[in-house]
């Protein structure tokens, strides 16, 4: 075991996957010479070559369509788009071509490819480097779709997704990158804050695509979260002071429904929190799986707590954030309805 942040766990993990598996390519901006704009890819170009760790043009959907021609020809591309933000430009090449292959050549044809993207605030990167979309790709049939929370799981998760066959949009949540902070108290606290790095194995292990995680056992509520709101909640459970399950959601698809049955059947109640915006954020899915699933284990309305429906802000970003002391508002008010 290795004490690691995240940056380095998801470095880890290609390194490995290079080492192992030559059909392992990773291209994108600047993910080569610079090592990426987070250092994501750092010193793996000048380990393995040109070849395996490929620059490539300011040109998303040419990223994505290159990926799935190397991926249809036996390739296991990883592309990196540099911010979730500058995703959308090769929206069609995900959505029309890499998610519907196996679909429509009756499974004569796949391209395993993985899609990292960093995501999420905390940075004050305004509107165009914040964006949360992966409710945007949980729509798309055929893609799965994973954000981690901590470094041990953004390895293991990563090689997994790697090792997948089906295409992967990988979220990594940027301001728990090198670990969160705190310091500020108008920032949402997390436990971890003075302990950036994770427990990680140096070599090669995966984490289950699929299953949701118990990060906090509690009776009183249940809290479904993801990436970074996974210690936000944690916080705001200390602060509700209220016996919050929480449970980390890791993979939004396919999405482990039996964990979050068994959790709000014993809780009876439920908050949801992410980041994104209110308004088909994931939360909503994840409120209507609960309330299909768990109708009659309810003793209180669901609430989601989200960011707010207007673009990411910059000078009012901790505003906009779902923070704990709104998510700790939020439990109390759980707790409290009848």
């Amino acid at each position: 075991m290795a004490r690691m942040t995240m940056i380095q766990a998801l470095n880890s993990a290609m390194d490995i996957m290079l080492g192992r598996d030559p059909e392992v390519v990773i291209l994108g901006e600047d993910v080569g010479y610079f090592g990426g704009v987070f250092r994501v890819t750092e010193g793996l170009q000048r380990k393995y070559g040109e070849h395996r760790v490929i620059d490539a043009p300011i040109a998303e959907g040419g990223i994505v369509g290159a990926a799935i021609g190397m991926g249809v020809n036996g390739l296991r591309p990883v592309a990196e788009i540099q911010f979730a933000d500058y995703i959308y430009p090769g929206f069609d090449q995900i959505v029309s071509e890499l998610a519907r292959l196996r679909y429509r050549t009756g499974g004569d044809f796949f391209a395993p490819v993985t899609i990292r993207t960093p995501c999420g605030g905390g940075i004050r990167g305004g509107q165009t480097h914040s964006q949360s979309p992966e409710g945007v790709f949980t729509h798309v049939c055929g893609i799965k779709v994973i954000m981690p929370s901590n470094p041990y799981d953004a390895k293991g998760l990563l090689i997994s997704a790697i090792e997948d066959d089906d295409p992967v949009v990988f979220f990594e949540p940027k301001r728990i990158y090198n670990g969160p902070f705190d310091g500020d108290p108008d920032k949402p606290a997390v436990p971890w804050a003075q302990h950036p790095k994770g427990e990680v194995p140096e070599g090669y292990f995966t984490v289950p695509v699929g299953l949701a995680e118990v990060v906090r056992e509690g009776d009183d509520l249940t809290v479904l979260c993801y990436g970074t709101m996974v210690h936000v909640c944690e916080a705001a459970a200390k602060l509700a002071e209220v016996d919050a399950e929480i449970i980390d959601i890791r993979t939004m698809v396919p999405l482990d429904v039996d964990t979050i049955r068994t959790s709000v059947e014993k809780t009876g109640r439920c908050i949801i929190a992410h980041e994104a915006t209110r308004f088909s954020g994931f939360g909503a899915e994840l409120s209507a799986t609960v309330q299909e699933e768990c109708f009659y284990s309810l003793q209180a309305p669901i609430e989601r707590v989200t960011g707010w429906d207007t673009p990411y802000p910059h000078a009012f970003e901790w505003d906009y954030f779902p923070g704990q002391k709104r998510i700790a508002a939020a439990m109390v008010r759980v707790m409290e309805a009848e």
